[in-house]
């Protein structure tokens, strides 16, 4: 049995949601960002508890089949943006539609009804979210960045980053207040 939470985006999330689990006396086999992979059926008490305590803490579990789906977009755009994992620079629709088993266009239609923006304009911001968190580091040129990010030019990362904070990449870079924005809340 797969149980699905909303606003798990990153590995502590997975600990935290690990420890209401262990609370609620729910055994697991394996927890990743948005699911829950369960030993058994949990009681509806245990259910209950875990909701509760869930949603103290920020998170939500999810019923709804659209919710799901809509969630699971979301993790795969992080997983592949905030994890570094390999796009085998396939563009983000096939790997969508590869993972999901589902066509591209219900995704993107049902995922913009649900959400109020795009799956490509989501994905933007999590990948300027992690721009802002590599500038931060001050590590890497922007160069890098644009490499590592897997944009076409420095000249696109910064066209793109200035759309979406209004700051070039060196101006953000120049900032001493950290302006980036919790994963859940992009």
């Amino acid at each position: 049995m797969q149980l699905y939470i909303k606003n798990m985006v990153c590995d502590r999330c997975i600990l935290v949601i690990k420890e209401q689990l262990e609370k609620a006396g729910i055994p697991y086999n394996n927890v990743n960002l948005g699911e829950v992979e369960l030993d058994k059926e949990p009681t509806p008490q245990q259910l209950e508890v875990l909701n509760k305590n869930l949603t103290a803490i920020g998170f939500e579990l999810l019923d709804d089949k659209k919710d799901k789906l809509v969630e699971k977009i979301k993790n795969i755009i992080i997983s592949l943006v905030h994890r570094n994992e390999d796009s085998n620079n396939k563009k983000l629709s096939a790997i969508l539609e590869e993972r999901l088993q589902l066509d591209y266009h219900y995704l993107s239609n049902l995922f913009s009804s649900q959400e109020g923006i795009t799956i490509e304009k989501y994905s933007i911001r999590q990948r300027i979210e992690r721009v802002k968190e590599l500038l931060t580091y001050n590590e890497l040129s922007l160069s890098e960045i644009a490499n590592q990010m897997e944009y076409s030019s420095v000249q696109h990362l910064s066209q793109q980053f200035k759309k979406e904070t209004g700051l070039t990449p060196t101006k953000f870079r120049e900032l001493k207040e950290n302006t980036r924005k919790p994963l859940d809340k992009v």
